[in-house]
């Protein structure tokens, strides 16, 4: 009997096991779905990416590589791209992260009132206040500046409250308190204590960050006028032949804005595992 049970509770874990990477690796395919079809599709013509479904690759990839940097200057592109996803995620994280630590460590009035003032904005799209961003910066001549792409972002409310829940419960009281028996001023135990202490949690906020950034298409679009310091989305969305939009070379585009993301994604992933990692150890 005993045996009996045994060999059915194995075959149940086996049965569970079974079906947990099924679903992981549907879930895996309908991820890179279409990070196939954009390489796919990069190396066909406009006509056999319109026409027909393409499972092979084609021949025409050096053809849309070049019809693509004739249109566009691509590495200014990318370099404008990285310009403000750069910028923007450094000072996105560098602001948000002391407005959270005012949120978690510190004690004055109206403190519960403003953060509910910042859950509510989380909620509200972006898109809602679009024609108002755009008439304000219009009257205060800032159209076509990345000025105007930067300072918005510092005013993230997901990145204050992923970072307060953080600090909530990764950053004891008694450090701080420690800290400021030793002298340390506020600025100090910011910078020396709670930021590294975050390096997990911004790097893994930065990501999202740099990934939105670069991918921004609505904001620059509104903001920038000249294609000299056009991202390189909007730039490859001009990509046209002599009638009608270049999907090969858009594809190709495409493919070459996703390799940074890859990058970034990937170094980021080594420095949160190790981090993770090394808490653990001292935890131990």
């Amino acid at each position: 009997m005993k045996d009996k049970a045994l060999a059915r509770s194995k075959a149940k874990r086996i049965t569970a096991r079974t079906i947990v990477y099924v679903f992981a690796l549907l879930v895996a395919v309908a991820a890179f779905y279409p990070f196939f079809v954009m390489i796919i599709s990069a190396t066909h013509d406009n006509y056999n990416i319109v026409a027909k479904v393409n499972v092979l690759p084609g021949d025409k990839l050096a053809e849309n590589y070049a019809r693509l940097t004739q249109n566009i200057d691509l590495y200014r592109g990318v370099f404008n791209s990285l310009l403000l996803a750069v910028a923007g995620t450094l000072i996105q994280n560098y602001f948000t992260a002391m407005a959270a630590y005012a949120f978690s460590k510190f004690e004055f009035k109206g403190k519960n009132a403003l953060f509910g003032v910042v859950m509510v904005a989380m909620m509200l799209p972006g898109q809602l206040g679009i024609i108002g961003f755009y008439k304000e910066i219009q009257a205060l001549n800032l159209l076509n500046k990345y000025f105007t792409l930067l300072v918005p972002s510092i005013a993230n409310c997901f990145a204050v409250f992923f970072y307060k829940q953080y600090l909530d419960g990764g950053l004891p009281n008694e450090l701080l308190e420690a800290a400021i028996m030793d002298g340390c001023k506020e600025l100090s135990i910011f910078h020396k204590i709670v930021l590294p202490l975050m390096v997990p949690a911004l790097v893994t906020q930065g990501v999202m960050t740099f990934i939105g950034s670069w991918n921004s298409y609505l904001t620059p679009l509104i903001v920038l006028n000249d294609k000299k310091k056009m991202t390189l989305p909007l730039m490859i969305a001009t990509v046209r032949d002599s009638t009608h939009a270049d999907y090969g070379a858009q594809y190709v585009g495409m493919l070459v804005s996703v390799i940074p993301m890859v990058i970034v994604f990937c170094m980021a992933s080594r420095v949160i595992m190790e981090k993770i990692s090394i808490g653990a150890a001292v935890k131990g």
